[in-house]
């Protein structure tokens, strides 16, 4: 089942998966209460496996209507088994109820894969997050 979550809710599977199990506070984004955002989460079975935080943000040269995915995380036992794929195509229909234009997200290389299986197409060259590791700018275009 996927639905809204908490900030708080998000942060275990952030300090896990993303950030080498640094502090909660740590995780915390400082997009993380912007206007319009919402955090979603995937459970199986009560336990939270999936997650992705998304606000609207416009990607630069690609106009109006853009919301920025920030912190998709899977619990690395349930990875590559269709939820993270579940979890975007359940946020692609959130944002066209609200006329989002399109997604976009810094996409660690190592996942640039699993964004192009969902249609995101490669909009920058890759770059070093200091900290973190190599990335791309992705985007998924909702409207035509």
């Amino acid at each position: 089942m996927i639905r809204r979550i908490s900030r708080e809710e998000t942060l275990p599977l952030r300090s896990a998966v993303l950030r080498n199990n640094k502090p909660a506070a740590e995780c915390v984004l400082p997009t993380d209460d912007v206007p319009g955002i919402f955090h979603l989460g995937y459970f199986l079975d009560e336990q939270l496996i999936c997650i992705g935080t998304f606000f609207p943000e416009d990607y630069p040269e690609k106009g109006e209507g853009g919301f920025r995915l920030r912190g998709m995380a899977s619990d690395p036992a349930f990875a590559g088994k269709g939820y993270g794929a579940a979890l975007i195509n359940f946020a692609i229909n959130e944002l066209t109820s609200v006329q989002a234009a399109y997604i976009w997200c810094n996409a660690r290389t190592s996942a640039v894969g699993f964004y192009s299986k969902l249609s995101f197409e490669l909009i920058s060259e890759e770059f070093e997050v200091p900290g973190i590791g190599p990335h791309f700018n992705m985007l998924y275009q909702i409207k035509k």
